[in-house]
């Protein structure tokens, strides 16, 4: 039985304070991700989408909130979950949704992404979007691994967990 206080994460201390060097890699993944080559919302999408397929609730509630505040509808933010059968989400933001589920779900058929899962993506996507599409998903594959070590709480901060 799990007696660990769900109101407190795992690890005490907030990580950019036990390696200062994280908080330079946050900010540049930030910045790579925020070229505008894609809509930030299209990136807040997926990497929502990445913290649902992972099981973690603090990285999908974090890209909720950002959903949120850029102002799209619950209707989209509720079915990113069921994007596939979805009628809020543009063929753009779908091959996104479609690459990231490729990427983070084992294909014991093949590959992970396909070369028709890429051409489709690449029809809606130029280089420079689909290397920011890249960055995105692994940006918060980088993230996962603190969110479901860690267990921050979800829509609280490391240094502030009462906040």
């Amino acid at each position: 039985m799990d007696t660990r206080n769900p109101l407190r994460p795992r690890l005490a201390t907030d990580p950019n304070e036990l390696v200062p060097e994280l908080a330079e890699v946050s900010a540049a993944l930030f910045r790579a991700t925020g070229n505008r080559s894609i809509p930030r919302t299209t990136i807040s999408l997926i990497q929502l989408r990445a913290g649902q397929i992972v099981g973690s609730t603090y990285l999908a509630v974090l890209h909720t909130g950002f959903l949120r505040k850029a102002g799209e509808s619950e209707e989209r933010i509720t079915s990113v979950a069921t994007w596939q059968d979805s009628p809020w989400f543009t063929a753009p933001e779908r091959a996104a949704l479609a690459l990231v589920e490729a990427v983070l779900r084992p294909n014991p058929d093949g590959e992970r992404v396909s070369d028709s899962l890429y051409a489709e993506a690449a029809e809606h996507y130029d280089d420079k979007a689909l290397t920011t599409l890249m960055i995105a998903i692994g940006q918060v594959n980088f993230f996962t691994a603190i969110a479901l070590i860690a267990k921050p709480v979800p829509g609280r901060s490391f240094t502030d967990p009462w906040a």
